[in-house]
């Protein structure tokens, strides 16, 4: 009995020693796996591309994830979230590459992006996005490595074609339909194109084309713009006109504008330029209006189309200077000096694409000339470049992270922000980092200079998709994960590339503010959705099926906490956020999620963040130009007042 008792407890004794050992093991591996965890996420893309080739399983796109948790949150949950799909192209922009580790200080964003760009409810072009940058991004890596292997070889190798500030021709002998102009960057805000030419009366019409720049495997360019010249018939009754239209491979051509539209009433405006020459259609149609009869009518009718060709500025014979030029919100046309028509920017058309011109039709084109492209600086020219560069960053948590929005050509607004606010003490310090955030272009040549720019100056974030306006709510997810992942900071903000910020002024009214549930800016508390197809912020009900939109900040400048940019960022990695293409309402529509979850929210709104223009009490100013950009900061340094200059 006595031994069965000692057998018993000796028993007893092995299954506790056994439970414990089984229990520190337990803790050991829960205690792995959270490191294993922990140097995962704190991996930069360098680490990334080099330790997973592009035939790895963890790269391909239709099994992206590979987190227990993910694939049981997928199962459970699968019918009420997106899934993952296969999306073309997005396999090459992840695959190993030749980018040493200090030059993937670009990408640290860009490897944290594949889910998001890999989910079936993605933004309308993101596909296409996608795909075209995977082509250009090839076609960057080539030239890198072309780059290196010549600074190895000691070889002086030709610098590839530039881009200039202006292209010409002079004395034309080209045949109609040849590109007259090729313009090798793009252009941007305040460029313009002259062209100088005669109306041949071979044909009764001719055109101008803005071609698009094309991929090496397209097979035509998109038309940026066709303006499409109807000459003045021999019978009186046919009225001359200017037709407007655009062309993509996708949809073929757009719809037309017209003109004169013979407009009598609500005649819309583009950069408060008419879309066609106010004098001709008001004269034609106050005559008609003053007319008491069938007869009358008529009469008028033909005298208004008399007078339309008389005012109509191109003729048979004559010459005429056309200038087309860049505005902020379309394409503007003056004719030997007066404004003739205005085109409003459509989606996937903007200027940045615009890479030659050509004319077909009967005219003979005398000279063309290109001015105001867009130029990067030579960085072995700029006198203060190490003052420039981004300062390292120190700080475990920064006070703001600000987010600035920019298209790659756009070289002299980041270089006139970098010499304005930037410097300021809060920025040079460390305690506020502030980042470019940009897409790739189809252009080889920008791509080539925004990655020599990046390596400079070290406050450029690329973006793995081409940089189209539907897809710049990509970019505002990317800010939030740099806020809170990569460059952790109390408060996150967002702004544009031809906008003022005071940051002084935004850090003192922020000590005023909550640190928690925040949106600070210029808040939109009573908006619906734009149901006009033309409309550059149309949304179909599909998008969007309510009468209202929640509160949102205007896109120039808003701020918003830390709590809200880590509930975004995880709720698009769990895909429980809707995407949406307007990136500032699209914020408005998360933080209500984010409102609705419990959490309380601050809707701070201060009428000094100006959406356009500028105001002498002004935080932030927009549709500043880099000249007005430099005054501004000018004014501050000199008269510590905030004075705009125009």
């Amino acid at each position: 009995m006595k031994s069965l008792k000692i057998a018993l407890s000796m028993f007893k004794m092995k299954k506790w020693s056994g439970g414990v050992v089984i229990i520190a093991l337990a803790i050991i591996l829960v205690f792995s796996y959270s490191l294993m965890g922990t140097r995962t996420q704190k991996k930069q893309s360098y680490d990334f591309f080099r330790n997973h080739p592009a035939g790895d399983s963890h790269l391909k796109d239709n099994h992206p994830a590979k987190s227990p948790q993910l694939e049981l949150k997928k199962a459970t949950k699968s019918s009420k979230k997106p899934h993952y799909i296969n999306v073309e192209g997005l396999s090459d922009l992840y695959a190993q590459n030749n980018i040493s580790k200090d030059e993937s200080n670009a990408l640290v964003v860009w490897f944290q992006m594949r889910l998001l760009l890999s989910r079936s409810d993605a933004l309308p072009e993101t596909n296409q996005g996608i795909r075209e940058a995977s082509i250009a991004w090839k076609d960057l890596l080539s030239k890198i490595k072309e780059n290196k292997a010549a600074q190895l070889s000691n070889i002086n190798k030709t610098e590839d074609k530039n881009c200039p500030y202006s292209v010409s021709t002079i004395d034309l002998t080209t045949s109609s339909g040849e590109t007259i102009l090729d313009i090798p960057c793009g252009l941007a805000e305040d460029s313009s194109i002259s062209v100088l030419g005669i109306p041949d009366g071979h044909s009764r019409s001719f055109q101008i084309q803005l071609l698009g720049s094309q991929l090496p495997v397209e097979s035509n360019p998109p038309i940026i713009l066709q303006y499409n010249v109807s000459l003045p018939g021999d019978n009186m009754t046919e009225e001359p006109f200017v037709v407007q239209n655009t062309w993509t491979k996708e949809y073929g051509w757009g719809k037309e504008e017209r003109c004169p539209s013979h407009r009598s009433v609500n005649i819309p405006k583009v950069d408060g330029l008419v879309l066609c020459n106010e004098k001709v259609v008001r004269s034609t149609m106050e005559e008609n209006g003053n007319a008491s009869s069938v007869g009358d009518v008529s009469a008028n009718v033909s005298q208004g189309i008399a007078h339309e060709r008389a005012n109509f500025p191109f003729v048979e014979g004559n010459a005429f200077t056309a200038t087309l030029w860049v505005g902020l919100e379309g394409f503007h046309m003056t004719v030997n000096g007066r404004h003739e028509t205005s085109f409003v920017y459509r989606e996937k058309l903007e200027p940045w694409l615009v890479s030659g011109v050509k004319v077909t039709g009967g005219v003979d084109i005398l000279s063309a000339l290109a001015r105001g492209l867009p130029v990067p600086e030579d960085n072995d020219l700029v006198v203060d470049v190490e003052h420039l560069k981004a300062p390292l960053v120190t700080r475990k948590r920064l006070v703001m992270l600000i987010g600035i929005f920019s298209t790659g050509n756009n070289f002299e607004r980041r270089m006139a922000l970098r010499r304005s606010w930037m410097q300021y003490e809060a920025a040079r310090s460390g305690d506020v980092a502030v980042r470019f955030f940009i897409g790739l272009h189809k252009n080889s040549q920008v791509n080539l200079e925004l990655w020599k720019e990046a390596l400079v100056y070290g406050d450029i974030q690329l973006m793995p998709f081409v940089d189209y306006y539907s897809l710049i709510s990509l970019k505002t997810i990317a800010i939030c994960i740099m806020g809170t992942k990569i460059l952790p900071a109390k408060y996150i903000m967002k702004t544009d590339d031809d906008a003022f910020v005071r940051i002084d002024q935004v850090l003192t009214s922020l000590k005023e503010k909550p640190s928690n549930g925040l949106l600070y800016g210029r808040i939109s508390l009573d908006s619906s959705p734009h149901r006009d197809r033309d409309s550059k912020w149309y949304i179909s009900n599909e998008e969007w099926p309510h009468d209202a939109y929640p509160p949102w900040a205007h896109g120039p400048g808003y701020i918003i906490s830390r709590d809200i940019a880590k509930f975004i960022v995880r709720g698009h990695q769990e895909r429980d956020l809707k995407l949406f293409k307007l990136e500032d309402v699209a914020m408005g529509i998360w933080i209500e999620q984010f409102k609705n979850s419990g959490q309380e929210v601050h809707y701070m709104t201060d009428d000094r963040f100006y959406n356009a223009g500028c105001e002498t009490d002004y935080i932030l100013a927009h549709y500043q130009s880099p000249r007005l950009v430099l005054c501004l900061w000018e004014k501050l340094q000199k008269e510590h007042q905030p004075a705009c200059c125009e």
